[in-house]
C-alpha cells in the first residue's frame, strides 16, 4: 500500500468511526461559536494520539476549529509529532511488536533517531488503559510535514477550512541537548517548517519552558503564543516568569475561577484552560465562558448546554 492508499484508509476509518461517536440525543441549545474548542493531541481519547488518524477523526466533529498537539525534533532536524521525546511505555512497540519497557523507554531518544528508524516503532495498536474508550490502531509518530499534509487533504476533500493549530513545543532546561536542541534552534526549526507548510499565521505557539516563549517572541513576535502552567499560582506570578504578555493564558482546567477569567479580560489574553473531559467540568468551563477547552473528547461537546450562553 502506498502513502497516498495508505491516507485514503485512514480518512475513511477516522469518518466511520467517529459517527458511531456521535449521541443519539443532543441538547436543544445553540452552539456557542465563540469558544474555540480543540482536540487534544487530535482526539485522544478515541484514537491514539498525536496521530494522523487521531487529528482526522477530530475534524470530523465540526465544533472542532483548533488542532492541539506536541513536537520535538529527530535526529535529522524533522519536527516530530509527539508527546514525548521519547517513546513512551504506556503505548509503544519495538519493530518487532514488543511492548516498550518503563526500563527502555528514555533510551529510545527521538533526538537521537531518524524519521526512518521512527517508523518501524508504533504507538497505537497496544491502546491506552487511561482511555478504555480508545480504539487501537497500529500506527506510527508522524513529522509534522506529514500530519499538516494530511490534513490539507482531507478538508479539500470534506470541504472544510484548514484548522488552526495550537503546537506545543515540548521542552525543559534539563533535557537541552539530550532529548531537544537548544530553544533558539528549536523555535527555529519550527517556524521554518510553519512557514514552509505556509500555516504559521494559522498557528498559536505555546510552551510550559518560558526560554522557547522567550525565543519565540525574539524571532517571531507576530505569532500568537500561550503560556501554559500546571501549578496554581496567581496570574500575575505566572506572567512574572516572561517579558512580555502572551496571546493566551492556558492553565489545568481546575484553576480556572471568576477571578482569574477577570483578570485576563482586562490584561486582553484569553483563557484556555486543558485538558478538560468530564461533562461537569466541559459544563463548568462553558458557564464560566473561557475563551477556549482543550478536550481529549470532541465527541462530548455536543453535550453540553450551552442555553445560559446564548
Amino acid at each position: 500500500m502506498n502513502i497516498t492508499q495508505l491516507i485514503g484508509s485512514l480518512l475513511l476509518s477516522a469518518t466511520l468511526y467517529s459517527c458511531s461517536l456521535i449521541p443519539e440525543t443532543q441538547p436543544n441549545a445553540k452552539m456557542n461559536t465563540k469558544i474555540d474548542f480543540q482536540g487534544h493531541r487530535g482526539a485522544r481519547g478515541l484514537l491514539p494520539e498525536n496521530t494522523i488518524p487521531a487529528f482526522l477523526l477530530a475534524l470530523s466533529f465540526p465544533e472542532i476549529q483548533t488542532l492541539e498537539l506536541d513536537v520535538a525534533v529527530s535526529a535529522d532536524k524533522k519536527v516530530i509529532v509527539t508527546h514525548e521525546p521519547y517513546f513512551s511505555h504506556h503505548i509503544s512497540s519495538h519493530p518487532d511488536g514488543r511492548p516498550v519497557t518503563e526500563a527502555e523507554e528514555k533510551g529510545l531518544n527521538i533526538y537521537k533517531m531518524t524519521v526512518e528508524e521512527l517508523g518501524t516503532f508504533d504507538v497505537g495498536k497496544r491502546g491506552n488503559t487511561r482511555f478504555p474508550d480508545q480504539q487501537p490502531l497500529a500506527v506510527a509518530k508522524p513529522t509534522l510535514s506529514a500530519m499538516v499534509k494530511a490534513i490539507k487533504e482531507f478538508c479539500k476533500k470534506n470541504d472544510r477550512h484548514f484548522p488552526y493549530l495550537d503546537l506545543e513545543i515540548k521542552s525543559r532546561p534539563d533535557y537541552y541537548d539530550i532529548y531537544f536542541p537548544q530553544p533558539e534552534k528549536f523555535v527555529q526549526l519550527v517556524i521554518n517548517e510553519l512557514s514552509e507548510l505556509e500555516i504559521l499565521n494559522k498557528t498559536n505557539l505555546q510552551s510550559f519552558d518560558v526560554n522557547i516563549l522567550e525565543s519565540i517572541h525574539l524571532q517571531a513576535p507576530e505569532v500568537s503564543t500561550s503560556l501554559l502552567v500546571e501549578h496554581p499560582k496567581s496570574l500575575e506570578e505566572h506572567l512574572s516568569t516572561i517579558s512580555f504578555k502572551p496571546n493566551n493564558f492556558s492553565p489545568y482546567f481546575e484553576f480556572v475561577t471568576e477571578d482569574l477569567i477577570r483578570k485576563c479580560r482586562a490584561l486582553n489574553i484569553k483563557v484556555v484552560p486543558w485538558t478538560v473531559n468530564e461533562l461537569k467540568d466541559l459544563q463548568r468551563m462553558v458557564d464560566l465562558e473561557v475563551d477556549g477547552i482543550i478536550t481529549d473528547y470532541p465527541n462530548r461537546i455536543q453535550l453540553i448546554n450551552f442555553t445560559k450562553n446564548n
